[in-house]
């Protein structure tokens, strides 16, 4: 069964990190602003998991969440980059990303996840 009042909460929470990446600044290191770019997409895939009715498990991986979609026939093609997202929920966070790491496009992943929260707000509108 939908459960509307789980995504409700679920997408607030992923609203709260695109207002933290929108604050954040060239200065912030990409650790903690690919955090935020993580939380926010598993917070919005969870919503919209609940909204289709499917428990999801309590987990960081973004492949995974991203799979549960697939499984309810919700296409998600456009959405998969932030996937690449999953090692900043912990492994980056704590070991940091190393010297040679290829720099967050933070532009594009911030559209991502704000088009992705955005879908979900918008499937949330149509069964509230």
């Amino acid at each position: 069964m939908s459960d509307p009042k789980c995504a409700r909460v679920m997408l607030q929470a992923a609203e709260r990190d695109i207002l933290t990446l929108q604050g954040m600044n060239s200065a912030v290191p990409d650790e903690s602003f690919g955090f935020h770019v993580q939380q926010a997409a598993e917070k919005a895939l969870k919503a919209l998991l609940a909204l289709l009715g499917r428990r999801y498990p309590l987990t960081h991986n973004l492949y995974d969440l991203f799979a549960l979609v697939d499984e309810e026939g919700v296409a998600t093609g456009f959405y998969r980059p932030p996937s690449s997202f999953t090692p900043y929920a912990v492994e980056f966070r704590y070991e940091g990303v190393g010297a040679g790491h290829e720099p967050i496009d933070r532009a594009a992943a911030l559209t991502l996840v704000e088009t992705l929260v955005q879908e979900v707000q918008d499937r949330l509108a149509k069964v509230e």
